[in-house]
Order: structure tokens, then C-alpha cells, then sequence
């Protein structure tokens, strides 16, 4: 029998320009205007998830982008998944939120902290975003890094999947700051099924 290796099950991407859904461009923007471009992009997919309108751009493009790959494995987001993780990477943290979050405490005259934007001032809310909407039970973490390193990234899968009892993780680069958006999400496991694509630095380089 074949070694068992880490390999792609699924993945997407959405950026300023496109939706990318396993190799296929499935929708492309015609607005500049980034966050009403991830409204319709919410509306084209036919989501039927309400709390995404109070979600900042940050969790926005990460719920969107882990719909994409989740259904394309025909998972239903109510059914709960003992054996997933969530492991998200970025460059930016929470940095576009902490901004508006700092506009309405800047001047002492017109201070009007505001809640809503405050709890999106923590860059691992968009793993907790993703988890509690697939009803992912597995470990849930968000790191920080400078750029995409895919070696990082695939380091970070590979120890959820050696040493939690995830057998499967959705992970990847969730990415938003300054009304550019740059989410790659994908889901992996460790497997012997050679019509699984095999997952490695240069591969996931490839899709990013």
C-alpha cells in the first residue's frame, strides 16, 4: 500500500480581482469598491448566513472563502466535525479593524467606542468565525507572519495532523488590509489516494 502523504482535498481563493474555486475562476469583479465586492460575491454563491453582515472584511473573506471549499467536499455546515481543525496564517493580524477601532477613541470629544467593530479586533476571530459555522470541533488557531511561506503554513497542518486527533484541516492565508483582500484557504489530509493531488511547498506556492 501506497505511504500515506499530506494532500489537497479542496481549496479556494478570493482576491480584489476573483473567486478561484479548485482551478476555476468562478466569478470575476467588475467593482472596486472591496467590501461591497465581497456582498455580492456573498449573494452570487447563494449563502443564506445572516451574522456575515456583521462580520468585518477579515472574517468576511474567510467565510466566504471556507464555503467554497467545504461545499465543494459536499459538507454540510450543520453536521459537526470531530475530526477537523482550522488553522489560518496572515500578514496583517487585525490591523484594518484595530484602525476603525481607533477612529472612534482618537479624540476625547467625540469618543464613541463602538463594540461591533471592537470584537473584530483580535485576528484569530476569523477562525472562531469558521469553526462555529461548520461546527468544527478540532483545534482552532491563527498565527501571524510576515508573507506567505507556504513551508510555514504546511509545517502547521502537518503538526495539527500528527499530533491533535484532526484528521482533516481546512487552513491556509486569510488576508485583509487596507481594502486588499488575499484569502487562500484549503482543505488537507494525510492520504494514499494518488488521484489526491500531493500537497507540498512549491504546489501550494502554485495556488496562491
Amino acid at each position: 500500500m501506497e505511504e500515506k502523504q499530506l494532500r489537497l482535498m479542496s481549496y479556494a481563493r478570493i482576491t480584489n480581482q476573483q473567486v478561484v474555486s479548485d482551478g476555476k475562476t468562478i466569478i470575476e469583479n467588475v467593482d472596486t469598491d472591496i467590501k461591497h465586492w465581497l456582498s455580492e460575491v456573498y449573494k452570487k454563491l447563494g449563502c443564506d448566513y445572516p451574522k456575515f453582515f456583521k462580520m468585518d472584511p477579515l472574517c468576511k473573506s474567510g467565510y466566504l472563502t471556507s464555503e467554497l471549499v467545504m461545499s465543494h467536499l459536499h459538507l454540510s455546515p450543520d453536521e459537526p466535525k470531530e475530526d477537523w481543525a482550522v488553522v489560518c496564517f496572515n500578514s496583517a493580524g487585525s490591523l484594518d479593524d484595530d484602525r476603525t477601532y481607533q477612529a472612534t477613541i482618537q479624540e476625547a470629544d467625540s469618543y464613541f467606542p463602538s463594540p461591533a467593530v471592537f470584537v473584530y479586533t483580535l485576528a484569530n476571530i476569523v477562525t472562531g468565525e469558521i469553526a462555529i459555522r461548520h461546527k468544527i470541533k478540532g483545534e482552532s488557531s491563527c498565527y501571524v507572519a510576515q508573507e506567505f511561506q507556504p513551508g510555514e503554513i504546511l509545517q502547521a497542518v502537518t503538526d495539527v495532523l500528527q499530533l491533535t486527533p484532526a484528521r482533516h484541516v481546512l487552513a491556509g492565508w486569510v488576508d485583509f488590509d487596507e481594502g486588499v483582500c488575499q484569502t487562500l484557504l484549503f482543505a488537507a489530509t494525510f492520504s494514499s489516494d494518488p488521484q489526491m493531488p500531493l500537497l507540498t511547498e512549491s504546489a501550494l506556492q502554485d495556488l496562491y
